[in-house]
């Protein structure tokens, strides 16, 4: 009995040290981050256009051009994601299309997002014509989250009691009322805060992006879905290896990394909220 205490109290003691870990590794990084650049953060920073080379000036087109391009990307997954989970958990029988297509969903996910630069680039930049542009972005970037949002989705379903559909066809519900009404409404928190965790992932993704359509220098804002654009992720990653003046960008750096995780931060609320809202709403 002596040897269990001992060993339960140094196994909790190890899963402490790991999340104090994280929270220890978070603070430094945030530390590290916000000492840089907080001192560069202010409203002609946020709301004018990038001057002399990136090295002054704002970086109010990569902050619409990211969130033009989160918007696109949440507009295309989340539609085709959610409904895709809805059909292998509500409407398909076990059998060998089902688990191919199980199996490409998980395929899909462990593909690198380099990997999906490459489709991006040759399907939707070349083969169907748009170019580099915002919506050939866009596109490559729904498709890499799609598994993530699929997966998401299906085990929300997955939580909603059987006894729920059961009650609902018994009633004389048809399968899609019985979905719709009676199955939707409790898994939506869990699909909406998987599909944003999904989207703000994306927002941070940088080889995608270059292959498809972001721009390091734009003097203009992208008047259709298809132009160039800027965009952070691509941004900072430029500023920070191929700068020849690395002293002089690097307050840029660090402001446009600040805002980004801010940008983050926004969309992980936004989730965490919309989950409190439907949880609330929705009970059993």
């Amino acid at each position: 009995m002596k040897w269990k205490k001992i060993k339960e109290i140094i196994i909790f003691s190890l899963i402490r040290l790991s999340a104090l870990f994280i929270v220890i590794a978070l603070g430094i990084m945030l530390f590290y981050i916000f000492s840089g650049g907080i001192g560069k953060i202010s409203w002609e920073f946020l709301s004018s256009f990038p001057t002399n080379g990136m090295k002054s000036g704002g970086i109010f087109p990569m902050i619409i051009g990211t969130l033009s391009l989160m918007i696109l990307t949440m507009l295309i997954a989340l539609p085709i994601g959610i409904l895709s989970a809805i059909y292998l958990v509500e409407y398909t029988k076990p059998g060998r299309f089902t688990d191919i297509i199980r199996l490409a969903v998980h395929n899909l996910a462990g593909v690198p997002s380099i990997v999906y630069g490459l489709l991006g680039l040759g399907l939707f930049v070349l083969f169907l014509g748009f170019g580099l542009s915002l919506i050939s972005a866009a596109f490559t970037l729904a498709i890499m989250v799609l598994p993530i949002v699929i997966t998401a989705s299906q085990e929300t379903l997955y939580a909603v009691p059987k006894s729920m559909r059961e009650g609902a066809l018994a009633l004389g519900s048809t399968k899609w009322e019985t979905t719709r009404h009676h199955v939707l409404p409790y898994a939506i928190p869990g699909m909406l805060t998987g599909s944003i965790l999904a989207l703000s992932r994306a927002a941070g993704e940088t080889a995608p992006i270059i292959m498809t359509g972001a721009a390091f220098y734009m003097t203009h804002l992208p008047s259709s879905v298809f132009d160039e654009f800027m965009a952070l992720p691509y941004s900072i990653y430029t500023l920070s290896t191929e700068s020849s003046d690395v002293q002089a960008t690097r307050p840029v750096v660090f402001g446009a990394i600040i805002v980004l995780l801010l940008i983050v931060l926004g969309m992980n609320l936004i989730a965490i909220s919309l989950r409190n809202y439907y949880r609330k709403k929705y009970r059993w």
